[in-house]
């Protein structure tokens, strides 16, 4: 294929995926109850899932300050067109986390002919992986990191007799931020595993820096959450998981590398 014909094949790619995000987005859209007080506002209030579940926990502990009776702060609006605005724009981010399988489909499929025979062998089920990786992690991000963060910065203050009162605007981007953050890190798995399949990482690599990965695990989870120990260790601690599966799988394709070479040397004594 020339050129142009490259960039012809790319924009059909980018139109479906376009479309695919107008329609989850008008879903979203039409959805309002559901979206807004249900999704996005349920971290908001004492009865979310990840309140309950903590409550559980402290009464099964002993530990009754886990429960939460209420959440101290109002969320409010201060522009005419605020929740309008927010409204359509909260609605273009569900449909492009929605269609986000079917976006990496459309780019998988526009990389795949330009890949080698054993290239497209060593990558089937990256898309499945991918995706699941992706949803794990968003929804960790929505159940665990978000209410952390949203409980402990609504109940922080210095002085009892101010009032928090958050915007729209300030609330939702804590949340997407939090669940979003979390979804792609989550993809480290895969990332090592196309860099190791290009050779560009090795588990040995990933074992003698992994004082320093720990350092850095430990600056992304202070970033994505409020200044909470507790809350930094909870997402601390399945990145670290992460980056340990991520050294077991850069094991495994070095050593089907390997073995793939070897057996092609057998081939090639065999024949000579």
């Amino acid at each position: 294929m020339s050129f142009i014909d490259h960039l012809e094949a790319l924009r059909w790619h980018i139109i479906r995926s376009a479309i695919a995000v107008v329609v989850f987005a008008t879903g979203a859209f039409l959805a309002k109850d559901f979206l807004f007080h249900d999704l996005i506002l349920g971290p908001s209030r004492a009865d979310f899932w990840t309140y309950r579940m903590f409550c559980k926990l402290g009464q099964a502990v002993h530990a009754p300050d886990l429960c939460l009776d209420k959440i101290g702060f109002v969320i409010q609006n201060r522009e005419m067109s605020g929740q309008l605005t927010m409204h359509i724009s909260t609605s273009f981010i569900v449909g492009l986390v929605l269609g986000f399988p079917y976006l990496f489909w459309e780019l998988w499929r526009f990389i795949k002919p330009g890949l080698y025979p054993h290239e497209r062998a060593n990558s089937q089920g990256a898309v499945f992986f991918v995706s699941v990786l992706f949803i794990i992690g968003l929804l960790f991000g929505y159940y665990i990191a978000a209410p952390l963060s949203i409980n402990f910065l609504a109940s922080y203050t210095v002085d009892p007799t101010i009032e928090n009162q958050i915007d729209l605007q300030s609330y939702l981007s804590t949340l997407t931020t939090m669940s979003l953050s979390c979804a792609f890190v989550f993809e480290l798995p895969m990332i090592v595993f196309f860099l190791a399949k290009a050779g560009l990482i090795t588990p040995e690599v990933m074992r003698l820096y992994r004082k320093h990965a720990i350092v850095v695990i430990l600056i992304v989870a202070a970033v994505i959450t409020p200044p909470d120990v507790s809350a930094q260790v909870i997402v601390t601690i399945p990145i670290l998981l992460l980056y340990e599966l991520s050294i077991n799988i850069a094991r495994v394709v070095g050593r089907n590398k390997v073995a793939t070479l070897n057996q092609q040397l057998a081939d090639n004594q065999g024949v000579a």
